[in-house]
């Protein structure tokens, strides 16, 4: 493992170590569990193929760049 430091606000340390105590594990762990959990959850993406499968159950009442911005709707570039 690494170590590192964040800052963290007031309000989320003490929720920190109210779930920390409350599970009876260690800030770190509840840190750790917590962004793993938020990472997987936003790095969560369909294939190309599902999003126009998406897309196409729109029936023309999908956005008005999608031509222009293709890439952007499927890709999130």
């Amino acid at each position: 493992m690494i170590r590192t430091q964040v800052f963290l606000p007031e309000e989320t340390y003490q929720y920190i170590k109210i779930r920390a105590l409350r599970e009876k594990k260690p800030a770190a762990q509840i840190v750790r569990e917590t962004l793993h959990a938020g990472m997987k959850q936003s790095t969560k993406k369909q294939n190309a193929g599902a999003t126009l499968l998406q897309l196409a159950k729109l029936k023309g009442r999908g956005p008005k760049d999608l031509s222009k911005n293709i890439d952007q709707y499927l890709y999130g570039e």
